[in-house]
């Protein structure tokens, strides 16, 4: 069997723009397409996008989940950090600048110095730093 490449990770919003400007505000991510439906963001490795729910269901002839309301978490992103300080020092930038102030980083059990922050379309993510032992 043929194992496929992830290429690209597309989030689904509401408000596009809304969520486009939290990812380049507060995370720091640069955008190199912006459109008023799709937004494209420079990340090495896999691709990272927003699209509109209206623009998917266009694409995809109208399929019924781009038109139903969400509820609940859709899609978790894990930022990792070089080091337990970094992550808490991002952390912190992140909810000064707007990001949902969620469970701030602590030790976990899993070896990793782990924050958690959500963005304004209500998803919620991780920042990680693996701990030195």
């Amino acid at each position: 069997m043929k194992i496929v490449k992830l290429e690209g990770l597309t989030l689904l919003a509401d408000n596009v723009a809304r969520l486009a400007r939290f990812y380049q505000e507060v995370l720091g991510f640069t955008i190199v397409v912006e459109e008023e439906h799709y937004v494209e963001f420079s990340n090495s490795g896999v691709r990272l996008a927003i699209c509109s729910k209206l623009l998917m269901a266009e694409n995809t002839n109208g399929y019924s989940s781009f038109r139903e309301s969400r509820k609940g978490q859709a899609v978790e992103l894990n930022f990792q950090c070089d080091s337990p300080d970094q992550v808490y020092a991002l952390y912190d930038e992140f909810v000064s600048k707007g990001a949902i102030d969620v469970t701030r980083p602590q030790i976990k059990s899993w070896g990793h110095t782990t924050g958690f922050f959500g963005d304004p379309e209500g998803n919620i993510h991780s920042i990680f730093a693996m701990n030195l032992v």
